[in-house]
């Protein structure tokens, strides 16, 4: 899809940002696309090597000096007496399990050395150096394990594309309303961006959410929502109309710099646009004009703390009552598909099937107990 083509007939034109720094460029065919699950913190490969090989060189130390105490007992062919440093070589012989049989142990107590310290310290050696292939090669099944398991596991998540400044904002809202970390995937085309969100517990897919075996990858086809949080706005538009092809019912919410794409964005298959340059604009004239006013809208923005902006179901106790007689302060009453603003006559009496867009304030980062986990923001 170009910068201007036609979505259902009819032509729109993405307006594009200029330079933009914080726009990730990245190549396509350069980004392997791969899924990465969190895991446990370990040592680092070369760490891990330093600490196998620090174990080998002691149980060599251990075995040279268990020969070296006991060398009366072994006979050498060459000249008949084993010295420090043909104790260091039938060590090192003895474990590698070479044995080329010139130092021999004779006496029944170099013998009986062998067999119970000697011969443990070698199987020993042995674990030790090929523990780390051994480990190597399990790894891969055990990441497939944990791969098919995840998949099989996976189904009505939230599926968010980008993980910058707004990706992890809407990520903080959803964790803070209830949802699990589990149920989020990320979907980033850089390798760094995915393994920082795998250290704060989250499941990413490295590569280029334009391509649907990307987002197949995600699993996006069983996805009850998706936010797309890209740096470019004709990005979001190829994802947007990727997703939307990919699942026909999830509730998609996209984020544009520009408002005059926000159309481009809902033709595509968007559910809800946000305009973050026009978002934060509208917030700096309003912190001009009334600084208290801009305060308590950036409170609402922020999830957790102050004043939360929820959305919630009508209780038993407050059906048949209006809107100004319930315990919250509501904005808005969405009934069926439709948005009724408070002080609209219809909006009242209230509905068991209505749910209310309400401000309530929060302490602590505890979300409102009577806002359900599975409210859509």
């Amino acid at each position: 899809m170009g910068l201007g083509d036609a979505v259902d007939g009819r032509v729109f034109h993405v307006k594009l940002p200029g330079h933009d720094a914080m726009a990730r460029r990245v190549d396509e065919h350069l980004v392997p696309t791969r899924i990465l699950l969190p895991r446990r913190v370990v040592d680092r490969p070369l760490r891990q090597v330093a600490k196998r090989l620090l174990m080998a060189i002691l149980v060599l130390a251990a075995t040279v000096l268990i020969v070296w105490l006991d060398r009366t007992g072994y006979h050498d062919a060459a000249d008949g007496s084993v010295d420090l440093l043909d104790a260091v070589y039938y060590s090192t012989v003895t474990l590698s399990t070479t044995g080329y049989g010139d130092i021999t142990p004779y006496s029944d107590s170099a013998r009986l050395t062998n067999v119970l310290l000697v011969t443990p310290l070698r199987v020993l050696f042995l674990i030790i150096l090929v523990g780390t292939t051994l480990e190597v090669l399990t790894e891969r099944t055990r990441e497939d394990f944990r791969l098919n398991r995840w998949r099989t596991n996976l189904r009505d998540h939230t599926v968010v594309v980008g993980f910058g400044t707004k990706g992890r904002s809407a990520i903080q809202t959803l964790c803070a309303t209830g949802l699990k970390k589990e149920q989020i995937v990320i979907v980033d085309p850089a390798t760094k961006v995915i393994e920082s969100a795998n250290a704060e517990g989250f499941v990413g897919v490295v590569g280029d959410a334009t391509r649907s075996d990307v987002l197949l990858r995600a699993e996006i086809q069983k996805a009850r929502q998706i936010i797309i949080a890209t740096q470019r706005d004709d990005t979001a538009v190829l994802v947007t109309l990727t997703a939307r092809q990919l699942n026909r019912g999830a509730k998609i919410v996209a984020a544009v710099r520009e408002e005059e794409n926000a159309p481009l964005l809902r033709q595509s298959g968007a559910d809800a646009v946000i305009t973050s340059a026009s978002a934060a604009g509208r917030l700096l004239g309003l912190s001009v004009l009334s600084p208290s006013a801009g305060t308590v809208m950036e409170d609402l923005i922020q999830q957790g703390t102050g004043l939360d902006l929820v959305e919630r179901p009508v209780i038993k106790a407050e059906v048949g009552k209006s809107v100004r007689e319930t315990d919250d302060l509501v904005v808005s009453v969405l009934r069926g598909h439709r948005l009724i603003g408070y002080d609209d006559p219809a909006a009242g009496p209230l509905q068991l099937t209505d749910r209310l867009i309400t401000i309530v304030r929060v302490s602590g980062g505890t979300p409102p107990l009577n806002t359900p986990r599975q409210q859509e923001v």
